[in-house]
């Protein structure tokens, strides 16, 4: 199948009721916490509060999306009013006093846990970014450019990575490389750096160096420090949505530069191959965890259907079509497309709910969480609207 003119409209137009009228609504401004600043997201299917406590990743990602939409979509000032709540609970509350930051905290700011991964940094770096473009606040830029210098040295040295693991089997994840190219990406197009454009070279290269295996065709999530397969139940374990994600941003990152050609390959080879070692051929949908070898997976999760990874997965396959024209793309759009619109959106309440079993039956209500937010959803429908209004502008 292909995607006339008319369907493409139609899509686009469809992606933006969808974030507007049915997904921001429902976080937003019910969740704005007016008393101790930031949000209270964690919410059951009809929006009533299940707990208090704030995840400080979801604070940092729903101050980016509310200052996102109000760069690019609307000068709306509830949407500001929401972003300066966030970035003052982030800048207030969320870092310790050695500089780097919580990862769960109570309502009112008190730390609760800290993670050494960074990536909640990442995420205020992106928040931080496109709150300074929304306000005008300079050293909210200053903050965020700061910060993104923090996390290319926690990157690149091994002192605040996984302190719980030995040197007996090192390991590099993709995640590092894949969330700082993206983290790149956000602060270049909001307040821009003159770093970004090296070091996202830089971490695409890894990425194809080090975890694209062509011969197997496949994306590893981990590997050994060379490059090579750990042949281990963690080493093995595969997460097809989340190389997936990184497929898109690299295309998205193949768009900016004049459709390099060299990335579109990469990027597609990344969609390809987890999408045939993800999508459930039985019952639809991307399986959330596999093994290299196809040996069995140790977490129970694993036949699961999580929200996000099907939100990348609609994104990667229209960047795909859309830049390739190739018909088995616009296809798969289609069938992730339909799945995820049919299984996960609750059309009574809005929004989406996060877990389904592997024949898509609900495994739980809840739409917030400590990993889960106003992020994956409305970052994917907003993506989608603005590059289908790019693409229908050019064509």
């Amino acid at each position: 199948m292909s995607y006339s003119k008319q369907e493409l409209i139609e899509l686009k137009d469809f992606y933006s009721r969808q974030l507007l009228d049915d997904t921001v609504p429902f976080w937003f401004p019910r969740s704005y916490d007016l008393e101790h600043g930031g949000f209270l997201l964690m919410r059951d299917q009809d929006g009533r509060l299940i707990d208090d406590d704030k995840a400080v990743w979801i604070q940092g990602r729903a101050t980016w999306l509310l200052s996102t939409l109000y760069n690019t979509v609307e000068k709306k000032q509830e949407w500001l009013d929401g972003a300066k709540l966030g970035y003052e609970f982030l800048i207030n509350h969320c870092f310790d006093t050695d500089g780097q930051m919580f990862f769960h905290t109570t309502r009112d700011g008190r730390p609760i846990r800290k993670r050494r991964y960074f990536f909640s940094e990442t995420f205020a770096v992106i928040a931080m970014a496109a709150y300074s473009l929304a306000s005008g606040d300079k050293e909210a830029a200053n903050k965020s450019r700061f910060l993104f210098g923090k996390c290319i040295e926690y990157s690149t040295t091994k002192g605040l990575l996984q302190p719980k693991y030995f040197d007996t089997r090192p390991s590099i994840g993709i995640g590092v490389p894949m969330i700082m190219m993206n983290t790149a990406q956000q602060l270049r197009e909001t307040i821009g750096d003159d770093r970004c454009d090296e070091w996202i070279s830089t971490w695409i290269g890894q990425i194809e160096d080090k975890f694209v295996k062509d011969d197997i065709k496949c994306v590893m999530e981990q590997v050994a420090p060379d490059g090579s397969i750990i042949d281990h139940i963690d080493g093995r374990t595969l997460n097809p949505g989340h190389a997936i994600e990184g497929a898109w941003f690299i295309l998205y990152e193949a768009r900016k530069r004049n459709n390099d050609p060299d990335l579109i390959s990469l990027g597609c080879r990344m969609l390809d191959y987890m999408w045939e070692r993800g999508w459930d051929k039985e019952y639809g949908g991307i399986l959330y965890f596999r093994d290299v070898y196809n040996k069995p997976v140790q977490e129970y999760w694993q036949d699961m259907k999580f929200w996000w990874p099907h939100n990348e997965t609609i994104i990667a396959t229209l960047l795909a079509f859309l830049m390739t024209g190739n018909s088995k793309y616009a296809e798969w759009h289609k069938m992730v497309h339909d799945y995820s619109y049919n299984k996960f959106h609750d059309r009574e309440n809005g929004e989406w709910f996060g877990y389904l079993h592997r024949d898509g039956t609900i495994a739980q209500t809840a739409k917030g969480n400590l990993f889960k937010g106003p992020f994956h959803l409305p970052r994917q429908e907003w993506i989608c609207t603005q590059i289908l209004k790019e693409h229908l502008q050019q064509s």
